[in-house]
């Protein structure tokens, strides 16, 4: 028979129409991004143990990490700082303990080609070795490998001294010339002593050899954060402040549109029914940190030093009436959008699954970031475009977009949790596109040790 020119025309569109169709379902349903193939960058039979943030420099080229031999870097017992170079895998050894002193946890500072990092006593005595209150934080210079230069000063005895701590500082993390820590009193007896966040910033402290264990440094020290010994049950006050992450690259902005430069967002114990609940606290820090508020900045031999005139502390979120309570998951830091727009954070959903968080730096309803079916189960960072979060969940590398929650899972799935990304460290470099992270492998000579990994950051629209 033949066919009418009209119907022939039907036809071919008809099986237009059909490719048209065919095609449209293939782009929806295209098929997952490959797993990337990520790099070991270290070798060597020791310990290679990453800080959860800023651990690579500023060029994106070195990744720094320290020697402790434990997989979980629990004990403090490294002697070398050392960095490893994300494309050639160069190592170089930064600094080399002395005197029977430990060292690690190791930052690169934020504006200069300068590491920061924990040393233990020197000469360690069985009255005077590591501990919370006995450790200090020391520089040295990326250039100037073993020459080292005291971040804080420290007084242990009155009168003591504005601008010096009288313990231990630890996690060195800066934002512009400030420099957060986390700070243990040692002059206080342990039982009234209590974690606080502190801050310095670049001017020289000179404190009187009074003691054995005072020194100079090159930093002013003072602690932000305020605790009390007994919170009332379901107050605002805490008794911890711990876990601290600068608020933005610049700040934030408050609502009424002015900027708040310098904002420390941190984890804080609150008292419910006697137990100690981590909830998200912020500070606001004032621009002079070195003007007193209502007691002295250094402290007296019956008080802890107290925060400077000028800061101001809040609490902001509230999940004690929660089937899961408080900050939930692997020990993280919390951590801001390089705007400053929102908080990050972990806690449970109600199937009591570890979730990522966000809140506003002024406060409001928290937002749930991910709904997974699988915990995350590390410390994360922020892709310095603000929509991505790195962390380790389900035995592998992922990254979550924060608009829309979705999980893409970026390196394969390990078969056991021994060989998996570790939970200490997920961090994304300063130019976007890569990430470090640890994994614990066997080496060629026996053993098993942790070792400095790094994947491609997947692309970001």
């Amino acid at each position: 028979h033949t066919m009418t020119t009209s119907r022939k025309l039907t036809l071919l569109g008809s099986a237009f129409g059909l490719v048209c169709l065919v095609l449209v379902a293939v782009l929806i349903r295209k098929p997952p991004m490959p797993m990337l193939d990520h790099v070991v960058l270290t070798h060597d039979a020791e310990g290679h143990n990453l800080t959860n943030v800023n651990a690579w420099s500023a060029d994106s080229q070195w990744i720094v990490f320290d020697t402790r031999s434990d997989k979980e870097g629990t004990p403090f017992d490294g002697d070398t700082i050392k960095a490893v170079h994300a494309q050639t895998g160069e190592v170089r050894t930064l600094y080399t303990s002395q005197n029977g002193a430990k060292c690690g946890v190791a930052t690169w500072h934020p504006t200069l080609n300068e590491v920061i990092f924990i040393l233990g006593p020197e000469n360690p005595t069985p009255e005077y070795s590591y501990g919370f209150s006995k450790r200090r934080g020391v520089i040295v210079g990326f250039d100037k490998p073993g020459v080292l230069r005291p971040l804080d000063a420290r007084n242990l005895v009155a009168p003591f001294t504005p601008g010096a701590l009288r313990g231990g500082s630890h996690v060195h993390v800066g934002s512009g010339d400030r420099i957060s820590f986390t700070y243990d009193d040692d002059v206080l007896r342990p039982e009234l002593n209590q974690r606080n966040v502190a801050v310095c910033f670049p001017k020289p402290v000179t404190v009187p050899k009074t003691h054995d264990r005072n020194h100079d440094g090159d930093y002013f020290s003072v602690v932000v954060t305020r605790t009390v010994q007994q919170p009332k049950d379901g107050s605002d006050d805490i008794s911890k402040a711990f876990e601290e992450g600068w608020i933005g690259n610049a700040g934030y902005l408050k609502p009424d549109g002015t900027r708040q430069r310098w904002a420390l967002a941190f984890q804080g114990h609150v008292n419910v029914a006697g137990q100690p609940v981590p909830e998200v606290f912020i500070v606001d820090l004032p621009d002079d940190l070195t003007q007193p508020g209502d007691a002295p900045l250094e402290g007296t031999p019956a008080s802890r030093p107290a925060p400077p005139k000028g800061t101001a502390q809040r609490r902001l979120t509230y999940t004690t009436h929660q089937k899961y309570p408080g900050l939930q998951g692997p020990r993280h830091w919390l951590r801001s959008a390089p705007d400053g727009s929102a908080i990050a954070y972990l806690r449970k959903d109600p199937q009591g699954i570890v979730q990522l968080f966000t809140i506003s730096p002024n406060g409001g309803d928290p937002r749930q970031i991910t709904n997974n079916q699988h915990s995350i189960s590390s410390a994360f960072t922020w892709h310095p475009g603000g929509q991505h979060i790195a962390f380790v969940m389900d035995r592998s590398v992922c990254v979550a977009d924060v608009s829309t929650g979705i999980t893409t899972r970026i390196t394969e799935r390990r078969a056991d949790e021994e060989s998996s990304p570790r939970a200490d460290a997920c961090v994304v470099s300063p130019d976007g596109t890569k990430i470090a992270f640890v994994r614990r492998l066997a080496h060629a000579d026996g053993g098993e040790f942790n070792q400095v990994c790094v994947v491609p950051f997947p692309p970001v629209k």
